[in-house]
């Protein structure tokens, strides 16, 4: 093919290319852990405006109407952040323009580090290591780790591993396609703000209330298509995809959160694994619902299925969103 005809196509659907670059940087670089990435200095603006509006001594209804403000100013700083990065780079050239979209999408998606943290767990149980995998799993969750023994290591490194898909994966993506690198980068901001501000503590409990139900509102759509995208990635791996289906439906109500059980449910039906059961947080034990049923016992190869599930359901979701956005196009 004549080169100049390959990049007048790619000129021409360049657009729809761009989920698909985001994906490939990912698998490359990952997520590089800087106190100058992207999301690191959205962090930074949410503490700004923590800062500003938050008063220990205001009332219950001042903290939650100052905490809904909160997360409309953060919102607001991002967007113009973001879009005067893309207007400057369109100044300078299209393709600067380009380069920067594809950058702001890839900062919003998190595969190879999901994957990664997994694949580390998973080698650490196989050597035998299991105060150091306990104390790696401590990175990726909020529960006591200090006496979870290989079947609970996995079994917090899979439920991780799956909510996750939702909200590292196919949301950002799915904001792509209505807002485009913008949508899926004020995504990751509320997102954010939910891991920062949406607590159930004394503190945050009513200053977060807003990040926690916006993040909720975001994710219901997403959370039901990666329950779909977890059965077709089981049919196709050749685990239990009839199973994945039938427990999704069963017990993905069961989790605390809207929409964390319709990703961890059908992994758990597609494994033959129980997922939920007792965590410490704190010293203080508490119980979640049983998701799924144990006709497997736990062990570190349900944490490889799951990361293939995981990537599979990364691929599916990319080509979705290219599809849906080339159809927008013509």
């Amino acid at each position: 093919m004549d080169l100049h005809i390959l990049l007048d196509w790619f000129k021409q659907y360049s657009y729809i290319c761009i989920p698909i670059l985001a994906f490939i940087i990912d698998t490359i670089i990952g997520d590089p852990n800087s106190k100058f990435h992207p999301v690191a200095l959205i962090g930074r603006i949410i503490t700004f405006y923590e800062a500003v509006f938050y008063k220990e001594t205001d009332n219950d209804t001042k903290k939650l109407w100052y905490g809904g403000i909160t997360v409309g100013f953060i919102l607001l700083t991002v967007y113009i952040i973001a879009s005067l990065l893309l207007w400057i780079g369109g100044l300078i050239n299209e393709w600067v323009e380009y380069v920067i979209q594809v950058l702001i999408v890839y900062i919003t998606i998190s595969p190879r580090s999901l994957g990664a943290a997994g694949f580390e767990i998973n080698r650490l149980l196989k050597q035998g290591l299991i105060n150091e995998a306990r104390e790696r799993v401590s990175w990726i969750v909020g529960r006591d780790t200090d006496y979870l023994d290989e079947g609970e290591i996995t079994r917090a490194t899979v439920e991780t591993i799956a909510e996750n898909t939702i909200d590292g994966i196919v949301s950002p993506l799915f904001f792509f396609i209505l807002g485009g690198p913008i949508g899926a980068i004020l995504y990751r901001t509320a997102n954010t703000m939910d891991s920062m501000l949406g607590y159930k503590n004394q503190k945050y409990m009513f200053f977060g209330r807003v990040a926690a139900r916006f993040d909720d509102i975001l994710n219901w759509i997403p959370a039901r298509i990666t329950f779909i995208l977890f059965v077709i990635s089981a049919f196709i791996l050749r685990f239990d995809a009839k199973n994945a289906f039938h427990i999704g439906l069963r017990d993905a109500k069961k989790h605390p959160s809207p929409n964390g059980g319709y990703a961890e449910a059908p992994v758990a039906g597609a494994l033959h694994i129980r997922l939920g059961g007792y965590n410490q947080y704190f010293n203080k034990m508490t119980f979640r619902e049983y998701m799924g049923d144990a006709l497997e016992s736990l062990n570190r190869l349900h944490i490889i299925r799951c990361i293939y599930m995981m990537y599979l359901s990364t691929i599916l979701m990319i080509v979705i969103t290219s599809f849906v956005t080339y159809l927008c196009m013509e």
